[in-house]
């Protein structure tokens, strides 16, 4: 039994060569055409309650309000957020 399994160098290098071509196309592929783009990430609370303040789609009252619980002070509620599980 021979230590190139019977290849002999020219065999050797020859499948080294394709290795590598194909390793190549693969990659050209891959960046030819690219996965999906990455989900947009989804907007800030605050700042699309801003943008709806800004468009007039709600008035500063609704606002304050809203800000009020995205900022976890709940006015006009008793207990408000966090507080004990007796808490309505």
């Amino acid at each position: 039994m021979s230590w190139c399994l019977g290849y002999g160098t020219g065999g050797w290098l020859m499948m080294g060569t394709s290795l590598v071509v194909l390793a190549l196309a693969v990659w050209a592929v891959a960046r030819l055409f690219p996965g999906a783009p990455p989900p947009p990430l989804s907007p800030d609370p605050m700042a699309v309650l801003d943008a709806r303040l800004a468009s007039g789609d709600i008035d500063l009252d609704t606002h304050r309000t809203l800000r009020d619980e995205l900022a976890g002070r709940a006015t006009g509620r008793p207990g408000g957020y966090g507080a004990g599980a007796g808490a309505v």
